[in-house]
């Protein structure tokens, strides 16, 4: 089977090339120093007591939230993820923390474990692929993502977690994907949708677009919920992005 690029992205890039000086508004920020900003291969694994320090400084900077892991990850990433909780109820720190997770429940129930354990509200950032090329590789169709978007979003809720909803490469994904997957999301109580430029796609004109098509759904739902960016900096334009 082959298919056309087009058929493979969707370029927000060139969905609306308006107006792309900054909006005003409350800006508000989300530290993954302790999650994605791991990733790297340049990057030494800090230790325990480094991760806390880091922690520290998150909270001391007045950052309001932070991804502190991925408890679905093995039993070290449990641990550390709940040493980071403890601290932030021992220490009262002045950040809220969030864990990432596949839309499974594998990798939500670690992250109720911990919330249940520290007494730490920790919110349940569930991601899940949302571009064509996503779906060619992974072999899923819209019905199977939204069944797993359900399954997931039901399952953090239900156990009283606040759900941050997150659909990587939202950026080359189709309109009528992300309306239907944000809009279940909304539907089944999450508090948070979060747009992602998994791999630097976007120009300001693109983020723009994409961010603002969002807030379209948001305002048409009718409901209290925030809208997160997630950005990478392959092209340098993580910043401008950004603002």
């Amino acid at each position: 089977m082959t298919m056309q690029e087009s058929e493979l992205i969707y370029d927000w890039n060139t969905a609306g090339q308006g107006d792309v000086r900054p909006a005003r508004g409350k800006v508000e920020l989300c530290d993954e120093t302790l999650r994605d900003g791991l990733q790297s291969a340049s990057v030494r694994s800090p230790s325990l007591e480094e991760q806390l320090q880091i922690l520290r400084r998150i909270s001391e900077l007045g950052i309001e939230a932070a991804d502190i892991g991925l408890p679905g990850a093995g039993p070290h990433a449990v641990e550390q993820v709940e040493a980071l909780a403890r601290e932030i109820a021992e220490e009262k720190l002045a950040v809220s923390p969030n864990c990432a997770a596949r839309t499974m429940e594998a990798d939500i129930q670690p992250i109720i474990d911990v919330s249940e354990r520290t007494g730490v509200l920790i919110e349940a950032a569930c991601f899940l692929g949302s571009s064509p090329i996503r779906q060619y590789t992974e072999g899923w169709d819209l019905d199977r993502m939204l069944g797993l978007t359900e399954k997931a979003i039901r399952f953090a809720v239900g156990h009283g977690l606040p759900v941050m909803y997150v659909t990587e490469d939202t950026s080359r994904a189709q309109p009528d994907t992300v309306r239907a997957l944000y809009n279940l999301a909304i539907e089944l109580g999450a508090k948070r949708l979060c747009v992602c430029d998994t791999a630097g796609h976007s120009s300001p004109a693109g983020a723009r677009a994409v961010v603002s098509f969002v807030r379209s759904i948001v305002d048409e739902a009718g409901v209290d919920v925030g809208i997160d960016w997630h950005g990478h900096r392959d092209r340098g334009l993580d910043i401008a992005n950004c603002i």
